[in-house]
This record gives structure tokens, sequence and C-alpha cells, in this order.
């Protein structure tokens, strides 16, 4: 995935209300830019950090700017963190039609937000004709708290349990069912699960994984130009 038009380098002043962040431009324009991320962005919105945001010329928007991205530095060198969360669907149907994920190749077809469960949509639904279909539900992951270590979720989600219960449905009528964790950050080497944050998140995956509900976990290769699925990294539950 390219961006369209080139990013803004500059430095976060503040994150609040959720959605705003307010950034200094490297030419000293302070802009209050969206920020597409609902979780706690922990230990990622320290003020000075360096950042990047995209601009629409959209003139039905009320703010112009996106925070797409940050630098940090865990002690191993400088590292770009992906924190738009509106980009992982695109990224993992991407790599997939790509046949870069091998672990999902094989499929005809690929379709997008398509209904299922109990008041649902499945994130990528990949069907082929005389195999079960595979429901795949993609999670953005972007906290990183010991070096080379990814960890999901940051905040507690009631949502994402209840994605592992509905997948664990489908495996149980027949169907594959596959947890996506997408690692939007350059310096990540494995996914772990924080269960000090969301114990019961953590208990879920190993239950639905038990059932035989499939996880991988897709690092990413960031750039202020792009983000692309660079690799499969290891799986800690």
């Amino acid at each position: 995935m390219q961006f369209q038009t080139p990013l803004l380098r500059g430095t976060l002043i503040q994150r609040y209300k959720r959605f705003l962040a307010d950034v200094r431009l490297e030419s000293g324009e302070v802009i209050t830019a969206t920020c597409p991320n609902t979780g706690s962005m922990m230990g990622l919105t320290t003020p000075g950090v360096p950042v990047w945001v995209s601009i629409s010329d959209s003139p039905t928007r009320k703010y112009k700017h996106t925070w797409e991205m940050l630098e940090v530095n865990l002690g191993k060198g400088p590292s770009l963190v992906g924190i738009n969360t509106n980009h992982p669907n695109a990224l993992v149907s991407e790599a997939i039609l790509g046949k870069r994920v091998a672990s999902l190749k094989g499929y005809e077809s690929l379709r997008r937000e398509v209904k299922y469960g109990t008041n649902s949509r499945i994130d990528i639904l990949l069907e082929s004709p005389g195999k079960p279909p595979a429901y795949v539900e993609v999670k953005n992951v972007h906290m990183m708290r010991e070096a080379g270590i990814a960890e999901f979720p940051d905040s507690v989600t009631a949502r994402g349990l209840k994605h592992l219960l509905e997948l664990s449905q489908m495996v149980r009528e027949g169907h594959r069912a596959v947890m996506v964790f997408l690692i939007q950050r350059n310096d990540a080497t494995r996914l772990t699960f924080a269960r000090d944050i969301d114990p019961n998140y953590a208990g879920g995956l190993a239950e639905a994984l038990e059932v035989g509900v499939e996880a991988i976990a897709l690092k990413c290769a960031l750039t202020p130009e792009g983000i692309s699925v660079e690799k499969t990294v290891p799986i800690k539950v």
C-alpha cells in the first residue's frame, strides 16, 4: 500500500479526545490531525515523538490531516510504527491476493466485510469450489513493551472476544477460521498476548485455538512512502 501523497513529518504535541492529535510540522505550522485509532496507544503518545501525517483534499473533512505513523526507539535503533487502524484489512487483502501469506493461498475469491455470525461482518472471506470457506478476522497490533515483542491487545476488547467466539462457531460448523494479527512495526520479531491488560481475551484466544481457530502474525515493513506485509513471525500464546 503506497500513500497517495507524500507524508508530512512533524512532532507530536498531544493526543486528546482519543481521535485528535496536535502536531507541529517541520514548517513550524501547528495542525490538528485525526487520530484513526480507538485503542489506548500505550507507549506511543509521548509528546515530542516524531510523527508523519497524510493530507486529504476532501472539502467535507473537518480536519484534513490524518496521523499515520510515528517513530520510537526501545534501545535497538529507531523504528516506525503505523497507528492507522483503517489500513490493516486492505494490507492483509493485498498480501493474500499477492500470494504472500503461505497458509492463505489457493482460494479463488476474496470478499471483504461479509455478514456472518450474530450481527457481525467478517473482515475477509476466502472461497473456492470444493473446499470450506475461510473466515479471516484481522486485528491491528502496535503495542510493544519489551524490545522485539509485539503485544495484543493494548486495552480491554470485548468486541475482540466476541469475534473469537464467532470464529469458533464457524469451525464447529465445518468452516475454516483464521485470526490474523497485523503488526504495524518495523521492530517486531514475535507476537504475544497482554494477559495483564485483558485476561479474558488471552483466555478466549487459547480456547479458540483448541477448537481449531488458526492464528497468524504478520509483520509489516513501513516507510513514509508506504506500508506492506513483510513476513510471518512466531506467536507465543
